[in-house]
C-alpha cells in the first residue's frame, strides 16, 4: 500500500500523506480530509478534491488521509434501505478511524459530513465533523489563506443549496460567507436556503433509473438556477456538481453559464 498520495497541481506535485504514512513516523495529522466515493473515482468531482488539497496545503494544515483504507462512509446503501451493509461499511471505517485516533475530519462530500457527523457515533465512532465550506470559511476569516481580487469581477454566482448540508444540518451561512469574499455579485434563487429544492441525486437515487413523471429533478433545479441569469452555479457537493451540469448540457447553456464547487472558485480567486 502506498505511504503517500501525490496530486500534481499548477504543475507542482503536492504530496498529501496518509494516515498510516505518518503513523509510521511517529506523527499524527490534526485533520483527517475525508476524500469520498466521488471525490476518488469521479473525474469531475477529484477536480474538487484537487482544490480542497490546494485549500488545505496553503493554509499550512496539519492533514492525512486514508487512502485505499477509506471505504464508502455507507450513505448510499442507507438511503436505499440496506441498514445492514451500511453498519457493515460504517464499523469498517470508524474500526479504523479510531485506530489512528481520529479527532476531526473534514468532507468534500455532505453526505459523507452528515452520515459520519450524525450517524456515526452510535456504532462507536464520534467525531468533530465540518463540511469543506464551513472549513474555508473559517481560514478566510482567520487570514490563512486570502483570495485576490478580481478574479470573479463582474460575474453573478448563484448558490445551490444541498440537501444535507441546509436542511439536513442548518448550514447555509458557511458557503455563502465564501462566495462573498469573491469580487462577485451572490444572486439568490427564488427556492433557497431552507426552501431549496434538491438536485434530484440524494436518498441514493443517483445510481437508480428516474421515476415515472413529466420531468427530471434536476431539469426543474437548472430551471430555478438560469432564471436569475447566472454565470456561475456554485455547489458544495459532488453530486449536486453532477446534477446541475447535466442540466445545464440539457439547456445547452454550457457557454453562458459553468458550474464550480466552491472549493474550485476559493483556489481559482485564492492566492494558491
Amino acid at each position: 500500500m502506498p505511504q503517500e498520495h501525490y496530486i500534481a497541481i499548477m504543475s507542482e506535485p503536492i504530496e498529501v500523506p496518509t494516515m498510516a504514512g505518518l503513523m509510521a513516523k511517529g506523527e499524527s495529522p490534526e485533520i483527517l480530509f475525508w476524500v469520498g466515493c466521488a471525490g476518488s473515482f469521479d473525474d469531475r468531482a477529484r477536480k474538487i478534491t484537487k482544490a480542497i488539497v490546494r485549500i488545505l496545503h496553503k493554509a499550512g494544515l496539519s492533514y492525512a488521509v486514508l487512502g485505499t483504507e477509506e471505504m464508502c462512509s455507507g450513505d448510499p446503501a442507507k438511503r436505499a434501505g440496506n441498514e445492514f451493509l451500511f453498519q457493515m461499511q460504517a464499523m469498517q471505517n470508524i474500526q479504523v478511524m479510531n485506530g489512528y485516533n481520529v479527532k476531526k475530519i473534514v468532507t468534500g462530500c455532505p453526505h459523507c459530513f452528515n452520515t459520519i457527523k450524525n450517524e456515526y457515533p452510535e456504532l462507536g465512532g464520534s467525531y468533530e465533523v465540518v463540511h469543506h465550506t464551513q472549513l474555508i470559511n473559517d481560514l478566510l476569516r482567520s487570514g490563512k489563506i486570502r483570495v485576490a481580487g478580481g478574479s470573479f469581477k463582474g460575474k453573478k454566482i448563484t448558490f445551490h443549496d444541498p440537501c444535507y448540508l441546509g436542511r439536513g444540518n442548518d448550514e447555509y451561512e458557511a458557503p455563502r460567507e465564501v462566495l462573498q469574499k469573491l469580487d462577485a455579485g451572490l444572486v439568490e434563487m427564488k427556492r433557497c436556503r431552507a426552501k431549496g429544492l434538491c438536485c434530484g441525486a440524494g436518498g441514493a437515487q443517483m445510481f437508480k433509473e428516474a421515476e415515472k413523471g413529466n420531468k427530471e429533478v434536476n431539469i426543474e433545479r437548472t430551471e430555478d438556477a438560469l432564471e436569475v441569469k447566472p454565470d456561475i452555479i456554485a455547489t458544495g457537493c459532488p453530486f449536486c456538481n453532477t446534477m446541475m451540469t447535466d442540466g445545464i448540457k440539457n439547456f445547452g447553456k454550457e457557454k453562458e453559464t459553468e458550474v464550480f464547487d466552491v472549493a474550485e472558485l476559493i483556489a481559482q480567486a485564492g492566492e494558491l
